[in-house]
């Protein structure tokens, strides 16, 4: 449940980017104004939750390492936030039922792919849960591309005014499996979840994922 800290941590992080960074957000109308979406990213940095969420024209409810949730007085103020817990590296079933409730209550749900961030910038090999979420659920999905947040090491990378932009790309639907998903099936839909990322990057960005993008635009 989103509470009242979450308006006043909006207020105060955009002030925080307009003042201390050149934040730059491209394509909004590609977020449509209301119905489930399913919101992907790549991930450079602790500032891009905050980014995302400031820059969305609609509440977004984000998916988040259970980590992140310790001690309980830190746990509070991420669920408040509006945030679940997720376990990395196993199959999650609460996790999972808390995606479901998000997107049947037309939310929209965020998720980093990549369920950390990227050391170099680059995109890194992604895990199979938001491909997972979006079949089971039938869901619209939504790539964003997010640059210049890995220039935000400390308090003092501010200080610098580092351009920061965040593009959102268009809605894109993963062909629905013929009967149960199998793991072939999770493995071409969270490549292709990662392609539509790697499309709206730049090409130093897109990592693994730079070979396909590459050749598509030599074919094109």
């Amino acid at each position: 449940m989103i509470r009242w800290f979450y308006y006043v941590a909006r207020f105060i992080v955009r002030i925080i980017l307009r003042v201390c960074t050149r934040w730059k957000i491209i394509d909004l109308d590609n977020v449509p104004d209301s119905g489930p979406i399913l919101i992907v990213s790549n991930h450079l940095s602790l500032a891009d939750p905050p980014l995302v969420s400031v820059s969305l024209n609609r509440k977004a409810i984000f998916m988040a390492k259970e980590q992140l949730f310790s001690p309980k007085i830190i746990g509070y103020f991420i669920y408040g936030s509006g945030a679940f817990p997720v376990h990395r590296g196993q199959l999650d079933r609460q996790a999972l039922r808390d995606a479901q409730r998000v997107l049947s209550d037309n939310m929209a749900l965020v998720m980093f792919p990549e369920a950390t961030r990227s050391k170099n910038a680059q995109l890194q090999e992604a895990f199979p849960g938001s491909a997972m979420i979006a079949l089971r659920n039938k869901v619209p999905i939504l790539p964003v591309a997010i640059t210049g947040t890995e220039k935000l090491v400390d308090w003092k990378s501010f200080f610098h005014r580092y351009s920061i932009t965040i593009r959102f790309g268009e809605p894109f639907h993963l062909p629905l499996a013929d009967g149960k998903v199998s793991r072939e099936d999770l493995v071409d839909s969270t490549n292709s979840i990662m392609e539509h990322i790697a499309e709206i990057l730049p090409a130093e960005y897109r990592g693994i994922y730079v070979k396909h993008n590459e050749q598509d635009e030599t074919e094109n």
